[in-house]
């Protein structure tokens, strides 16, 4: 009991998730526009502008994601799941599981 205490997790922001799906959403249309330009189109004047602003989103996604994970609100496996699927898919998958987990608790009774 005192070691389940001592890993449980801090109550999600809401708003520090809703940034993190905010910007993957973002970041997946820059990639599927960098994917058009650099094989449909041919155009690496694009590809040199989208790759690099793509590149950041990706950063900014997994600093945030793991802002998080140090601030307690969820665990490693999130950044980690971002890093490992390059971005925007783990954000949105990582997004799902919190916000059902953050459900199930809030109807949860309470033990207290």
């Amino acid at each position: 009991m005192a070691i389940q205490a001592h890993l449980a997790v801090m109550p999600i922001d809401k708003r520090l998730l809703n940034a993190i799906l905010a910007i993957s959403i973002l970041d997946f249309v820059l990639f599927v526009f960098l994917i058009i330009f650099a094989f449909i189109h041919r155009s690496d004047s694009a590809v040199h502008v989208l790759g690099p602003v793509h590149g950041i989103g990706f950063l900014i996604m997994l600093l945030l994601a793991a802002r998080g994970a140090n601030e307690r609100q969820w665990g490693w496996w999130f950044p980690l799941i971002i890093l490992v699927t390059a971005g925007p898919i783990g954000a949105v998958v990582g997004d799902v599981i919190l916000r059902r987990r953050h459900a199930e608790q809030q109807l949860a009774p309470s033990t207290t």
